[in-house]
């Protein structure tokens, strides 16, 4: 074996994210796999994310064009621009954007600058893996993207998470889309117990929208702040039929025991696509669970 078994190892441990473990009976560093396995489900290091995408998927894609274990690596706009899709070690309908550049998360400036790469953006345009992986098309209402707080994230390399929105968020959505917005204001409900900010952004695409930087320049006190934050987008159609997104932010409360987890407010299981339940006025308020 030509790797030295440091670099044996660290691959090993690695490539779990894509494949399971009986599948990775076969592979030859075989007597690290139970450990690899269990650290990968309990206790991953916080650089694991960056180290699959530096390390694995875009020397994969670059040599190969092989992005595994990743779906895709997007290199168009050369490394420091460019991203990856993974599907969510942990299972469920749930997939993450990872940068290609090393970025720490939601508070690193690189992504709110005014040259800055709209990540965001990207995941809205790769959303369709999602369809794919539940082989049937979802509303744009139903579909959400989250980052989450420094507190709460367990990566210390930016992801956005990407799946389904929870049944009752759609549902409260519409209750009280009146309300929402081109300005940063309360959200008239709470979500999952916890009192978000919200505002409405019109159009098809986001790429005329980068929300961190809604989020770091529209809203008072954002900037120095942003590491104690969440964002959550939520693709979205007004009663009107405009198309557009809304905008949900968070902050680290830890009196209240919030945390700023706005990837609380997707469903890897994607009940609204099991149930049929669609957007407008027809899932369950807030509570009623």
């Amino acid at each position: 074996m030509s790797d030295d078994p440091r670099r044996a190892r660290t691959r090993c441990s690695l490539i779990i994210f894509e494949f399971s473990v009986a599948a990775l009976a076969i592979c030859v560093c075989t007597p690290l796999l139970l450990l690899a396995a269990k650290a990968a489900q309990e206790d991953l290091p916080r650089n694991a994310l960056w180290a699959v995408v530096h390390n694995i998927c875009v020397p994969g894609q670059s040599q190969n064009h092989d992005p595994k274990p990743c779906l895709r690596v997007d290199l168009n706009e050369g490394i420091e621009r460019g991203f990856a899709i993974l599907r969510d070690p942990r299972g469920g309908i749930q997939f993450l954007l990872i940068p290609t550049s090393q970025i720490s998360g939601i508070e690193s400036p690189i992504i709110r600058g005014p040259n800055a790469m709209n990540y965001f953006a990207s995941a809205w345009e790769v959303r369709t893996y999602i369809d794919e992986a539940l082989h049937q098309s979802l509303s744009r209402d139903e579909i959400g993207f989250a980052i989450n707080s420094a507190l709460s994230r367990s990566q210390d390399q930016l992801h956005i998470h990407f799946s389904c929105v929870r049944a009752d968020v759609v549902g409260a959505l519409h209750k009280n889309e009146r309300r929402i917005g081109n300005q940063w204001a309360p959200f008239e409900d709470s979500l999952l117990g916890h009192h978000y900010l919200a505002m409405w952004i019109p159009g098809e695409h986001l790429s005329p929208h980068n929300p961190f930087r809604l989020l770091a320049e529209q809203l008072p006190g954002a900037t120095p702040d942003m590491a104690n934050r969440t964002l959550v987008v939520v693709g979205f159609t007004r009663a009107e039929g405009i198309k557009g997104f809304v905008l949900l932010a968070d902050q680290v409360n830890k009196q209240s025991g919030d945390l700023a987890n706005g990837e609380e407010l997707l469903d890897h299981t994607c009940h609204v696509a099991a149930t049929g339940n669609r957007a407008r006025g027809r899932s369950r308020d807030l509570g009623a669970e």
